[in-house]
This record gives C-alpha cells, sequence and structure tokens, in this order.
C-alpha cells in the first residue's frame, strides 16, 4: 500500500505551517503523529496534494499549568508526554484513567492530543473526554485566533468546525473544582480497539455530600462524542445512590441513538451505555467520597 503522490514540506514555524495551510487550503494536510493520517493515506482514503509535516514546530508541544485554574496542552503533545506528567494525571484524572485504554505503547509514543482531536473519531477516547471536561479549543490561522467549546468543535463524523486555513493549537483544561471525582470507562473487543461504548463522567459533591455537579460524555455511540450531561442534571441536589444513579443510566439509554457495527448491535451498544454510565457515575463518586 502506498499513498497517492504528495509534495511534503516540513515546517520550521507556527508562522510557516499557517502560511502554507492558507496557500492550499483542503489540498494540504497536517502531519502531526501520523497514525491516523498515514493508514488514512496509504489506503488512498486521504489523498492532500500537499503534506506540512509539524513536528519540527517546538511551540506547539508542552502542558502549562502555570494558568491556575486552567492547564494548557500543546496540540503535539504525544500521549506517551501526558502518561508519564504526573502532575497533570493529578490534576486532569480522566486522562489518567482512558489514555491506556489508546492502542498502544508504539501509537502512543507517536500519537498527538491535537492529531487526535481534530481527526475526530467518535470512537475515540479523548474527544468525550474534551466534551466531559468541558474544554476549550484554540484555534490559529494566518487570519487571527479563536476558541471553541468542545461541543461545538466537533461537527459530525470524522469533522470538525476547522476552516479550510485553521489549525487546532492548543486545548485548555479547566483544573477541577473542589471535591470532584471523576473516572472512564470503556468496553472494546481486545484491549487497544476502539471502544464499543464508553463513558466520561464527572462529579462534584457540596460539603453535605449532595451531588453539586455532573458532567457526562460517550464514545462510541454516535456520530460525535455524545455530551449526556442533561441526563446527569437530574443528581443534583440528591445523593448519589444506586437508585439515583440508575435513574440517570435509564435516561443515557433513551437519549443516545447508537449506530451499531459489525462488532455489536445498536441494542447491546446501549446496553453497555447504561451498565458503564452507572459504573462510572459510581466510581467518580467514590473517588470523591474516599478522597
Amino acid at each position: 500500500m502506498k499513498p497517492a503522490p504528495f509534495t511534503y514540506i516540513a515546517a520550521s514555524s507556527l508562522d510557516q505551517a499557517l502560511s502554507l495551510k492558507a496557500e492550499y487550503g483542503e489540498e494540504a494536510r497536517f502531519l502531526a503523529g501520523g497514525q491516523s493520517l498515514i493508514p488514512a493515506m496509504n489506503f488512498r482514503l486521504a489523498r492532500p496534494a500537499v503534506l506540512i509535516d509539524l513536528n519540527g514546530v517546538a511551540d506547539l508541544a508542552g502542558i502549562d499549568r502555570s494558568g491556575g485554574e486552567t492547564i494548557r496542552v500543546g496540540a503535539m503533545t504525544r500521549y506517551r508526554a501526558m502518561e508519564r506528567d504526573q502532575p497533570f494525571l493529578k490534576a486532569c484524572p480522566l486522562f489518567a484513567d482512558a489514555l491506556p485504554h489508546i492502542a498502544h505503547p508504539q501509537i502512543r509514543n507517536r500519537g498527538t492530543i491535537g492529531g487526535n482531536l481534530s481527526h475526530a473519531d467518535p470512537a475515540s477516547e479523548l474527544p468525550a473526554i474534551a466534551t466531559a471536561m468541558q474544554a476549550r479549543m484554540k484555534i490559529s490561522s494566518s487570519r487571527g485566533e479563536r476558541e471553541l467549546e468542545a461541543s461545538e468543535f466537533f461537527a459530525g463524523l470524522l469533522t470538525t468546525s476547522l476552516e479550510a486555513d485553521e489549525m487546532l493549537t492548543a486545548i485548555v483544561l479547566p483544573t477541577p473544582k473542589p471535591r470532584s471525582g471523576s473516572c472512564f470507562l470503556e468496553v472494546a473487543r481486545r484491549r487497544g480497539d476502539f471502544a464499543l461504548a464508553g463513558v466520561a463522567a464527572v462529579v462534584t459533591l457540596d460539603d453535605q455530600g449532595r451531588c453539586e455537579g455532573a458532567r457526562l460524555a460517550l464514545c462510541g455511540v454516535g456520530d460525535t462524542p455524545v455530551d449526556a450531561s442533561d441526563a446527569a442534571a437530574s443528581l443534583v441536589g440528591q445523593r448519589c445512590t444506586e437508585q439515583t444513579i440508575e435513574a440517570v443510566a435509564a435516561d443515557v439509554q433513551k437519549a443516545i441513538d447508537p449506530p451499531g457495527n459489525v462488532h455489536a448491535s445498536a441494542d447491546y451498544q446501549r446496553h453497555i451505555a447504561g451498565v458503564l454510565t452507572r459504573r462510572a457515575l459510581a466510581a467518580a463518586h467514590e473517588r470523591v467520597v474516599h478522597a
């Protein structure tokens, strides 16, 4: 398998990369880790005329915790760098749960958070994590910068709100509120496979142990990561008991419309989504109680 002919340009700066994207538009693609793009090119599913390599743009990588209430993760930050950054994992425990599920160590050595989110595979873990955490996407072009919430960034199956001349340059994650717990769970046929269904849950308790806020996002059960936080809103003001969590799981099952696939029917995905919702919410609650 070989890709169609293309022109390769190694960008040495962000300005150069954005200038090239403005020049070539839809004909150009950015090369980050290449773990999704290169296989697609080899199968001729993607046929960019120009490949703009970002691996020489050092400013696009790294984790910045100097923002106080936010953490900025550069788009070229690799999964392995996040896995090895204990302060980051402590501040963003959903990543600690989810990163080991992503493919295999060889893939995590090269793959990047920006490449993953820009690819927008709804079965991938990180779009659901970004949605659950209410991450903000920093987007740049030669025309300037803008920000989008994660829920606005994912527009459809393998589709984002990025314009032809734009690049996702950073992801801004809010640090968890006090007395918050989180959990990510998924079911896959084999370790490293995309999830048949996955759930990211965040629960915040007040001083009396009642739910003050809850966030839910699912992967693998729609054309985009599914924000199911409206279903979780019924927990607010209540204690997270088996009964109240079961009610949320039932609402999630009613709200989603899984596509089904060769490995799992839509009914099975809906069932798994309910089971994982119950387990993830219960685990997130327990992590607050026993913190």
